[in-house]
Formats: structure tokens, sequence, C-alpha cells
């Protein structure tokens, strides 16, 4: 049975040590994220209750999706109930819900880990597939794939919804998806040639 000695991390000076401890800062930020999503959770929990009052005939809920969605009242012809166009916008706009909520944990798991603390998760049954590997760059490239899919799902619910939209509109958000598709080419090849760079100096 080998006894290794436990190897204590060398003690920081003064001022590296409180530059280093400055990190917890941003521990305030991750809590009010996780506020934020408890409040997205609420929001989820009102647009599930009235599609499904709706789905059961409930006028007031019904007007409540049309206001939240931004589906004018004329454009579905003084319908008393839910029609399909309707249904699709909500689902659509409770995943995109999920899909930032999806953003949230991402931020505030992988940037805890990454910039202030591990959490010593490993082993652990619940550890995040991604969280074995993330590192800055990783969740750079990660952040801005999920950015592209909540884009993706804006611009269908305003192509969905166009009868509503100026055209500037729909031209303009058309335009800041690919913006978003471009940037998140960018950032990919440049991590990419970031990776790779060490390797080809052996």
């Amino acid at each position: 049975m080998s006894n290794t000695p436990h190897t204590t991390p060398p003690r920081l000076r003064p001022l590296p040590a409180f530059i280093f401890a400055s990190r917890w800062l941003q521990l305030p930020l991750y809590l009010g994220l996780i506020a934020a999503q408890a409040v997205y959770v609420f929001h989820f929990w009102v647009e599930l209750v009235h599609l499904l009052e709706a789905a059961f005939g409930s006028q007031a809920a019904l007007q409540a999706l049309i206001s939240s969605i931004g589906y004018k009242e004329s454009a579905i012809g003084g319908a008393t109930g839910l029609n399909e166009t309707i249904i699709m916008l909500v689902v659509l706009a409770l995943i995109d819900v999920v899909m930032i909520s999806n953003l949230l944990i991402m931020v505030i798991v992988g940037g805890y880990e990454t910039f202030v603390s591990r959490m010593d998760l490993d082993g652990h049954p619940d550890q995040p597939e991604w969280l074995g590997h993330v590192n800055a760059s990783v969740l750079k490239v990660k952040l801005a794939m999920s950015i592209i899919g909540i884009s993706s799902i804006h611009l269908l619910k305003t192509f969905i919804n166009a009868a509503n939209y100026d055209e500037k509109v729909l031209i303009a958000q058309t335009v800041i998806h690919i913006a978003f598709l471009l940037s998140a080419m960018a950032i990919a090849y440049t991590d990419k040639l970031m990776s790779a760079s060490p390797s080809t100096k052996h």
C-alpha cells in the first residue's frame, strides 16, 4: 500500500490572491440568471395553461394567447376557437422558452465551471455530457449554436405569422439570422484553427 504525500497548493501572495478571488464576483450574476430562468419557467406554464384552457373553449385564454403571440384578431376571421396557426405559434413560443432555458443552463453551469470554481461532478450520474470537456472555447461555440437555434425558431414564428409583419421586418430578421449563421461559422472555424495550431508545432 503506497503512501503518497498530500500536496497542498502553493500559497499566493496577497495581491494575486485578491485578484484570483475576484472571480467570485461573478457568482451574483449566475444567481441572477437562475432567477431569470425561474421567470421563464413561470411564463412557460402560464402560456401552457392558456393553451389548454383555450382548447376547452375558454375565450379569455384564447384572447390572451392571441395577444401574446402578436396575432391580429382580424386575421383569424372572428374564429371562436383555436386554429392550427395559433396552436403552431404557441407551441413554437413554448419551444423558444425551452431553448432559451437550455442556453441559460449552459451559461450558468458552464460559465461557473470555467470561470469561477470546479463543481466536482466527475462520476455523478446526472453530469451533463458536454460539461466533461467544456472550456471557454467550447462554451463559446455551443452558445453560438444555441443562439442560431433560438433565432431559427423566431424566424419560423415570423414567417408563419408573416401577414401581421411588415416586409422590412421579415427582411431584417432574415438578414440577422444569416449574420448569426456566419458569426457561428467564423467562431467554429477560428476555434478549429486554434485547436489545430498546437499539434502542428510537434
